[in-house]
C-alpha cells in the first residue's frame, strides 16, 4: 500500500494481520501497521523501514514510490527491530546510501547487524540539526526513552510534516476502522508508558513547531484536530486521569472475590458514580486493563489470598502497574482468606511502591464468601471512595 502524504511524501508502510501477540506479550486481534515514508526530493529520503515479517511487501512499496530512483539517505528514527529490521538490506542494495540517526543508534548498529560494515556509511546527527534535501528540510530531535534511549522524531520544515517515531502510535492495522483513542491508550501505556517525564519533554519540542501531519511509525496518519491527540497524551505523560471513575479489578479463584468486586460495583453505581469499570483479572486482557487503570481516577483491587501470599493475576496486575509507573490515585482494598487472610498486607506493600498512591480505608476483610455482616464495612469503603471521587 502506497499512497501520498503530500507531493512529495509517500506512505510505503505494511500491515501485519498476520501477528498475534505485538512485542510477544500484547494482544492484537486486529493487528498492526509498520509504518515507513519515503521523501521524494533533489535527494531522497527513506523514512525508517519495517519489521522483516513483512519485508517482501515493503521492498515492493519502495521500489514502486522510487521508479528507479535511489534513495540517498535511510534515516532511522528507532531501531527496534519492528522498524529497522529491513536496514542491512537497504545498505546491500544501495551501496551508496548513508545511515542518518542518532549517536546511540549508529552505536547500536553492529549489535543488530553483526557481518554489515557501517564504516563511512553512517551521519549522526545531534538535537536541532538539519538535514537539506532540496525543497525539503529536516529538523532532528533527540526523544530518549519514547521508548527507547536512542530515538529520536524528525520534522520536515516544507510540509509541516512531524515523524514521532512511536509516539502517537496505535495497535491495529490500517485496514480495520475503528476510533483512535481507545487502541492508542492501551498502546501508550503499555509501551511509553513509563517514561511520561520524556514525553513530556518531546511535547515541548512539538510546541514550537507548526506541525500539519503526524507521522507515527504504527496507526494512522493524523492530520485533523491535532489538539485532541496531543491533549491527550499531555494527559496520558502527566498521569492525569481521563475519567473521574472507579475500576474494579479483581482476581477471584472460587467466585466469592467476583461476588464481592460485583457488589462494590453496583454500591458505587447506587451512589452515582456515572462510570465503573469491573476486570477480571484471571481472564481479562492485561494490557487493556492497564490502561483503564489509568484512564480512571480512582482504583479498587480485590484478591484472594495464595499460598500465604496473594492470588498471582493480582501480583501480575500490580506489577505491571508500578512497572509503568502507575501514579497519583487513591486505592481501595479488598481481601479474601478462608483461613488466613493476607492479600491486603501484600497488595499494601506492592501500592505503596508506586508515586503518590494513597490507601482509602478501611480495608475490607471476607472469609470465603461475602456475607450480611460484611456489607457494613463494603459500604464504609464505597462511602470513601465517593469523597474521595469528588462526588460529596
Amino acid at each position: 500500500m502506497t499512497y501520498n502524504v503530500t507531493e512529495k511524501i509517500v506512505y510505503i508502510g505494511v500491515n501485519d494481520t498476520d501477528i498475534d501477540l505485538f512485542e510477544s506479550q500484547y494482544a492484537v486481534p486486529h493487528g498492526i501497521s509498520y509504518n515507513s515514508y519515503l521523501i521524494l526530493d533533489e535527494k531522497v529520503a527513506i523514512m525508517d523501514t519495517v519489521d522483516l515479517r513483512k519485508g517482501e511487501e515493503w521492498w515492493g512499496n519502495l521500489t514502486r514510490a522510487l521508479a528507479g530512483r535511489k534513495p540517498d539517505y535511510l534515516v532511522v528514527q528507532h531501531m527496534e527491530p519492528d522498524h529497522a529490521g529491513n536496514l542491512a538490506q537497504v545498505l546491500r542494495e544501495y551501496p551508496e546510501l548513508k545511515v542518518v540517526a542518532s549517536g546511540l543508534a549508529i552505536r547500536m548498529l553492529p549489535q543488530f547487524f553483526e557481518n554489515t560494515d557501517f564504516k563511512g556509511r553512517t551521519l549522526i546527527v545531534k538535537d536541532g540539526d538539519s538535514l537539506t534535501l532540496g525543497k525539503h528540510t529536516l529538523l532532528f530531535f533527540m526523544a530518549p526513552m519514547v521508548h527507547w534511549p536512542e530515538v529520536m522524531v524528525t520534522y520536515d520544515l516544507t510540509d509541516k510534516v512531524m515523524f514521532t517515531a512511536d509516539g502517537f502510535g496505535k495497535f491495529g492495522a490500517l485496514t480495520y476502522e475503528e476510533e483512535w483513542v481507545d487502541e492508542a491508550r492501551r498502546y501508550y501505556f503499555n509501551i511509553c508508558g513509563k517514561y511520561g517525564a520524556q514525553v513530556q519533554l518531546l511535547l515541548k519540542k512539538m510546541a514550537t513547531l507548526d506541525i500539519a501531519h503526524i507521522c507515527p511509525l504504527h496507526g494512522p496518519i493524523l492530520s485533523d484536530n491535532l489538539e485532541y491527540y496531543i491533549g491527550l497524551y499531555d494527559i496520558w505523560s502527566s498521569y492525569k486521569a481521563e475519567v473521574d471513575g472507579v475500576l474494579i479489578a479483581y482476581a477471584s479463584i472460587y467466585g466469592g472475590t467476583t461476588e464481592a468486586a460485583n457488589r462494590m460495583a453496583e454500591l458505587l453505581r447506587k451512589r452515582g458514580v456515572y462510570e465503573v469499570v469491573l476486570a477480571d483479572l484471571s481472564r481479562d486482557d492485561m494490557s487493556g486493563t492497564i490502561a483503564n487503570a489509568f484512564r480512571m481516577s480512582k482504583l479498587i483491587v480485590a484478591a484472594s489470598s495464595y499460598d500465604a501470599d496473594l492470588f498471582p493475576p493480582m501480583h501480575d496486575f500490580l506489577y505491571h502497574l508500578k512497572l509503568k509507573a502507575y501514579q497519583g490515585r487513591r486505592v481501595g482494598i479488598i481481601e479474601n482468606g478462608s483461613w488466613a487472610p493476607c492479600a491486603a498486607k501484600v497488595m499494601v506493600s506492592m501500592l505503596e511502591q508506586m508515586k503518590e498512591v494513597e490507601i482509602v480505608h478501611p480495608v475490607v476483610t471476607i472469609r470465603s464468601r461475602l456475607r450480611q455482616n460484611d456489607m457494613l464495612v463494603m459500604e464504609t469503603l464505597a462511602e470513601a471512595m465517593m469523597a474521595k471521587c469528588g462526588y460529596k
